[in-house]
């Protein structure tokens, strides 16, 4: 059998046609508000744990149990998702984090000790809804077999990028222009209604997986070796905001202006978003492969240089051109997931990638909180140094496992063993490599 599918340059499906999809405002805005207190979440137990107990290391160590506890339940929620339905997972999980964040709060403002903070922070990480790859699997249901698929990936990676960098600036702000608890508290409040609002459209809400044929189990996610690379990659990323985050606080109150915070923040994260709405927008001619490895060695360089900088004007700038280099780098590695997981584990693909950059976030926090209480805020800027080189030549050493393969090593009751079996001696498919919904005719024997 042999098809074709081609997309003139021209009818390149943009945003707004993807906006205008029957249902996807419904899903698409609550989505946002239940997943930007993701980017608020270790920003604001740091600068609140900090200033209740005037260690940045314990702040670290704080922010980077919450963080771990996400990373760890992350795929598992993906999962129970899969299995049981978003709503039946999502309003458990919202109510618990926002009694979990309140229990956090409290116990900090208390002058409670670090191991009672510490144990109140298991269940707030652990309890974050993981509503991101949630509504990319809106996506996919909703859009199987069109054209505007790929644009949907661009549309939430830009919308990822938009909640790393803007909900720290939101937490910098209110904690230090409101009061050092308001961060958290109104990310609590975000997560419980955007996460209810979120949950209540079950229209759109994709169907459940049916149980594997023969009683077996569907293969996890993590057994793709592409997943794998990508999450060193994430983790390298992750590393770079949690450095960014202490670090950029401890020089602020260095130069005797902590208010110089959420001003070099914004500037990291206006670099990040221009980058990423670009990258959604423009119609590559490299694959995405190239892109990721040359992403990721030109925010390997510029975060190599952060701490050399010793005025707020040439951090400002490096920062700038960090936050450049992360977008590409970021939302290249969330499309390839397309490309190398088949369609009944992305859910999870997705989730451990977001966990990666929470568990890179939580350990560059604790070692940059370290090395700042120590040392001074250049030092914490090595943070994120060592993440992405080690994440780089993970990349260079491990690239050919990005290779598109073949969607066979998942068996589902539509396939069964053999079907699956079939799939695996056939040839793999050839994959565009020209970008976000443009495509090549497409051969299938």
């Amino acid at each position: 059998m042999t098809s074709a599918v081609t997309t003139d340059k021209s009818a390149r499906p943009g945003y707004g046609q993807l906006l205008r999809t029957p249902g996807a405002i419904g899903f698409v805005l609550p989505g946002f508000a239940a997943r930007l207190p993701f980017g608020m979440l270790t920003i604001s137990i740091l600068l609140l744990v900090q200033h209740t107990t005037g260690s940045y290391g314990s702040a670290g160590i704080v922010a980077a149990v919450t963080g771990i506890s996400m990373a760890l339940s992350a795929p598992v929620m993906g999962k129970l998702t899969d299995r049981r339905g978003q709503s039946a997972v999502l309003v458990p999980v919202v109510l618990m984090h926002s009694a979990a964040v309140s229990t956090l709060v409290a116990l900090a403002l208390l002058g409670a000790p670090v191991w009672a903070l510490a144990l109140a922070a298991v269940p707030a990480g652990a309890s974050v809804p993981q509503v991101g790859p949630m509504v990319r699997a809106r996506w996919a249901a909703k859009l199987e077999g069109s054209p505007l698929l790929p644009t949907a990936a661009a549309f939430e990676s830009v919308t990822d990028e938009f909640t790393f960098v803007v909900g720290p600036v939101l937490a910098t702000a209110l904690c230090t222009g409101v009061h050092p608890a308001a961060g958290l508290i109104t990310e609590a409040a975000l997560t419980l209604a955007g996460g209810l609002v979120f949950a209540a459209q079950r229209a759109t809400q994709p169907k459940l997986h049916a149980p594997a044929a023969g009683g077996e189990k569907h293969a996890s996610a993590l057994s793709f070796p592409g997943l794998r690379v990508l999450i060193a990659a994430f983790l390298g990323i992750g590393a770079v905001f949690g450095g960014m985050q202490v670090s950029l606080a401890a020089f602020s109150n260095e130069i005797g202006n902590p208010g110089a915070n959420g001003l070099l923040y914004g500037i990291f994260a206006a670099g990040n978003m221009t980058a990423g709405i670009a990258c959604g927008a423009i119609a590559w001619k490299i694959g995405p492969r190239r892109r990721l490895l040359l992403g990721y060695a030109g925010l390997t360089v510029a975060a190599s240089v952060l701490w050399t900088a010793h005025s707020m004007i040439l951090l400002g700038a490096l920062g700038l051109v960090v936050g450049l280099c992360i977008a590409p780098a970021l939302i290249t590695g969330y499309t390839m997931i397309e490309s190398l997981i088949p369609a009944n584990a992305r859910t999870e693909a997705f989730t451990w990638l977001t966990g990666a950059v929470a568990f890179g976030q939580a350990t560059a926090v604790t070692l940059a909180g370290r090395l700042t209480d120590a040392h001074g805020s250049s030092y914490g800027f090595l943070v994120p140094m060592a993440g992405t080189v080690l994440a780089l030549a993970t990349l260079l050493a491990l690239r050919s496992r990005l290779a598109p393969k073949a969607p066979s090593r998942i068996i589902n009751s539509s396939t069964g063993p053999a079907a699956s079996v079939a799939a695996e001696q056939a040839p793999a498919p050839r994959v565009n490599e020209r970008g976000v919904g443009h495509r090549v005719p497409v051969t299938v024997d």
